[in-house]
């Protein structure tokens, strides 16, 4: 009786100092956006749902040095989204490396067969237990562009695009333990929990962080409301959680000008080596 064939196969991730953002799932979306010219008609090729991919669209250019998608509103066909010149050179890069990585797989298949290991589900408990997931809805990633040591804490500040600088508060300590230093890339993260909103001039607010953007996404549901702001520069977006009373109170809609307002101490910060 002949032994069937151990195969290792795996889907690429790629970690790179714009963090790890970028997947097959996510590759696949933007092959299809510069397929379709629509965010719609990718989604159902995926599939994915139609939020869940404006969601992965946000957080890829919030991440990346370049923008990957570009919007464009009304004209004689309604507006459609269309690939930069950038997100093309990921893609190529993306699917070179996925096939360097598969004939890696493969020769690591033969070396455990060699070597008298056919079973790998140990080696892929390992691997999904390394893999790293965060709640967190806001996710941006910059060069450290600051760093005031206080006695116990520091304040770090981490410049997401020419015009936007986002600040944190972290332990003196795990300054230390992240390695941060001036112009080294972090990983920035915010609940969409931890986001107050603001409208009009509500006066002096001791929170660090304050972005004023437009709403560009209402998503309503039975109690809370998930508001999604376009930041300063275009590229970046930050979503929010408020409570459906908050939405009617401040007339939240789209296309508004709202403040979106959260403490340094809500933002956590992750290293990348």
């Amino acid at each position: 009786m002949t032994t069937p064939q151990t195969k290792l196969t795996g889907k690429l991730l790629i970690d790179t100092a714009m963090g790890s953002f970028l997947g097959d799932k996510r590759i696949r979306l933007l092959e299809a956006i510069d397929k379709t010219g629509s965010i719609s008609k990718a989604a159902k090729a995926v599939p994915l749902s139609y939020k869940a991919a404006w969601d992965a669209v946000d957080d890829m250019n919030n991440v990346a040095p370049e923008p990957l998608v570009n919007r464009s509103a009304g004209g004689r066909h309604g507006g459609g989204t269309e690939l930069t010149a950038f997100a093309r050179r990921l893609i190529a890069f993306y699917r070179a490396l996925e096939k360097e990585s598969q004939l890696a797989l493969a020769k690591l298949t033969s070396n455990l067969e060699q070597n008298g290991v056919c079973d790998v589900d140990d080696f892929r408990q390992v691997l999904r237990r390394m893999s790293m997931k965060t709640s967190a809805r806001n996710q941006f990633a910059g060069p450290v562009i600051a760093i005031k040591e206080g006695v116990v804490d520091a304040e770090v500040s981490i410049r997401l695009a020419p015009e936007l600088v986002l600040t944190a508060i972290v332990t003196r300590e795990s300054a230390e333990n992240l390695g941060l230093a001036k112009d080294r890339d972090v990983l920035a993260f915010v609940k969409a929990s931890s986001i107050l909103l603001l409208t009009g001039d509500d006066g002096h607010i001791s929170a660090r962080n304050r972005f004023t953007g437009t709403v560009t996404h209402l998503h309503q549901g039975p109690v809370n409301a998930e508001v999604t702001l376009a930041m300063p520069g275009g590229q970046h977006v930050l979503t929010a959680v408020v409570t459906l009373s908050s939405v009617k109170r401040l007339g939240l809609a789209v296309g508004q000008a709202v403040t979106a307002v959260f403490k340094a101490s809500s933002v956590f910060l992750a290293s990348m080596d």
